[in-house]
């Protein structure tokens, strides 16, 4: 099943030896496509994990990356241009931290670098920088569109979304119930775009990939605590 794997099977990275296993248990609960479909929670698991390998290295998060890049040019591009455009490596207000993940769906790669605080012991994402190779370019302001509406629906679901079943029913039933990103919330989204004759991918959804685990990793960064499970905010 292509749609459980990808994310995980087209993994980049310069490591000899990788096994991706997709098991799909019967939940009895009707389920169905979100943004991004596997590429979603798989490119979380994968970025996180190569933060960690990078903490476990004793490796900056950016430099251990693009180390492991060298087969994959257009992740690597996509990479050192957000790393660039975030000014990665410069400092911070106190109480910050950055992040950084990148990821290819749907034929374009996705960098993206967030700039993460804890307030009142929730996190609050205050900027987020996106540089993506989709190839050719058609129309730039669609594209920086796409990538702040991906970053909308990502950061909800690695906040917010949780939906609890109670006597086989979903509890949440509509938008008074089912948490979502309010506009105070919403960070700056600067989008950066890799001048690419390779060929052309999508736009619509390659925005949501990176985002959980760049803020993740920030919050790694920020505290210490390696995070394996959303949402990040508990349901009051």
């Amino acid at each position: 099943d292509g749609s459980s794997t990808e994310g995980l099977a087209n993994f980049p990275y310069a490591i000899p030896n990788v096994l991706v296993e997709a098991h799909n248990p019967n939940l009895g609960v009707p389920t169905g496509f979100w943004r991004s479909v596997g590429s979603s929670q798989n490119a979380f698991f994968s970025e996180c994990f190569v933060d960690e390998l990078a903490a476990a290295a004793g490796k900056d998060p950016f430099e251990f990356r693009r180390d492991l890049l060298g087969n994959a040019p257009r992740h690597k591009r996509a990479l050192e241009l957000a790393a660039e455009k975030a000014g990665w490596g410069t400092p911070l207000p106190a109480g910050r931290a950055r992040g950084i993940a990148v990821a290819e769906s749907f034929g374009s790669y996705v960098a993206e670098v967030a700039e993460v605080s804890m307030e009142g012991g929730v996190p609050r994402v205050h900027r987020v920088v996106v540089a993506i190779d989709c190839g050719p370019v058609v129309d730039r302001d669609i594209i920086a569109a796409q990538m702040e509406s991906g970053i909308v629906y990502g950061l909800t679901a690695a906040l917010y979304g949780e939906v609890t079943i109670d006597g086989g029913r979903a509890v949440e039933g509509n938008f008074d119930s089912y948490r979502m990103l309010r506009m105070p919330e919403m960070p700056v989204v600067e989008t950066h775009i890799v001048p690419s004759t390779d060929s052309q991918g999508g736009v619509g959804e390659p925005g949501t990939p990176p985002i959980a685990p760049a803020v993740v990793n920030a919050l790694a960064a920020l505290t210490g605590e390696r995070i394996r499970k959303l949402p990040l905010v508990a349901r009051a």
